[in-house]
């Protein structure tokens, strides 16, 4: 329950009086205050301006001068909005400004009004307010008692005409009777004072007894269904296997263990393709080339299969040991898997699976292509390429090839 200061006639100040519940309720809608507020200021509007287009002013019935030849701009009027005396475009026309606002609406944003007032410590009760004649200083005296400062909206007890002449002078009060103020002039003031005899012989409105009987009853059957539904599902939500774990694997690095530099990557690089197992061969030759010096002699053996890539060659096993020598020079970079070249191919003798060779850039077309030696070679990874950029370099690769076997017949 809010409650007042209160003040005697005397001047002295009183215990502290509580506010009747049906209108100080303690619930401020600022959505409705804003509401109403701009409807009342909207009303104050007279929506008397006016002015008058190019039709309406008198004169300008000849037209100024030809159409064509004198080199200025075409007009037909001299009432047109860009002379001096013409009209005005888009000129403001008299209508109403009226905005009609609920009864209920206007009710709820008063006690919105008074709440929100008394709740700043802002609601003064004094016992009565009894001026004999009309004097403006008393009433300022007794304001000042009262501690008020700033502007002030004074309410008593049905009309009073000494109080209401007393503040006529005074720019920052305003008297009103008591059911007769507005949201916007409780909220102009910043100090309210009430007579208490007002607010006794006050009774509450339909809509304020329609208010105390919606607040007075409990929650709607619909909010509790509702609710009880939201509740359901956010059980049923936490029950499902995963809820609040991460669904990404974290694997753990010790403290201190080294990690291969070849294995590295990058956050921002998206992982490429993964390398084909290398054949047993491969792999014993790696293993010599790690625990022993480099050696310059080329390691020749046969694929186990056709699928599997053939043994690499002698720069491959030169250019190994010396970038395992630096893995600190760039370790960021993840170790491509190596492509047969089709020349060491043909050296040891195994057939070539052109399916399995990965196509360059073609910028790198020409090079590449210089590799194979045989055109059906060339027509078969041909069919296989549809980059329209790449064809004339195969279509120059076949003529060389074509060439060069002419050559050797003749």
């Amino acid at each position: 329950m809010l409650k007042a200061r209160y003040y005697q006639n005397d001047g002295s100040e009183g215990k502290a009086q509580a506010l009747p519940e049906w209108l100080f309720d303690g619930v401020v809608h600022e959505d409705v205050l804003h509401q109403v507020i701009k409807a009342y200021l909207s009303n104050q509007r007279q929506g008397t301006a006016a002015a008058k287009s190019r039709g309406q002013v008198k004169g300008g019935g000849r037209k100024p001068w030809r159409q064509k030849g004198t080199g200025r701009a075409r007009a037909g009027t001299i009432r047109a909005v860009q002379f001096v005396g013409g009209g005005v475009a888009f000129p403001p026309i008299p209508h109403s400004w009226r905005q009609r606002i609920p009864r209920k609406v206007r009710a709820l944003a008063r006690r919105s009004a008074f709440n929100s007032r008394a709740q700043g410590d802002r609601v003064v009760l004094v016992d009565s307010l009894e001026f004999d004649a009309p004097k403006t200083k008393k009433l300022v005296e007794m304001l000042g008692t009262l501690g008020a400062e700033g502007k002030v909206l004074v309410l008593t007890d049905g009309v009073n005409e000494n109080v209401y002449l007393s503040s006529r002078n005074l720019s920052g009060v305003i008297v009103r009777p008591f059911g007769e103020e507005s949201a916007y002039d409780i909220l102009w003031a910043s100090l309210l004072v009430i007579e208490k005899a007002a607010l006794e012989s006050a009774e509450p409105s339909d809509s304020d007894k329609a208010a105390m009987e919606s607040r007075s009853h409990d929650e709607p059957a619909v909010r509790v269904r509702e609710r009880a539904a939201e509740e359901e599902q956010a059980e049923r939500r936490k029950a499902r296997p995963g809820h609040g774990t991460k669904s990404r694997k974290v694997t753990d690095v010790k403290a201190g263990a080294e990690i291969d530099p070849e294995r590295k990557v990058t956050l921002e690089s998206k992982p490429k393709a993964k390398a084909k197992p290398k054949d047993k061969a491969k792999a014993k030759t790696e293993s010599k080339t790690e625990s022993e010096a480099p050696q310059k002699t080329e390691a020749k053996a046969e694929p186990e299969t056709e699928s599997e890539a053939p043994q690499e060659t002698k720069a491959e096993a030169e250019a190994k040991p010396k970038a395992e020598a630096k893995p600190e020079a760039e370790p960021k970079t993840e170790a491509k898997p190596k492509q047969a070249s089709p020349k060491s191919s043909a050296a040891s003798g195994s057939e070539l699976d052109l399916s399995t060779i990965k196509l360059p850039k073609v910028g790198d077309m020409a090079e590449f292509l210089a590799q194979f030696d045989n055109e059906s070679d060339v027509e078969a990874l041909k069919k296989r390429d549809s980059r329209k950029t790449a064809q004339p370099h195969y279509e120059a690769r076949l003529v060389e090839l074509s060439g060069s076997t002419k050559g050797k017949k003749g």
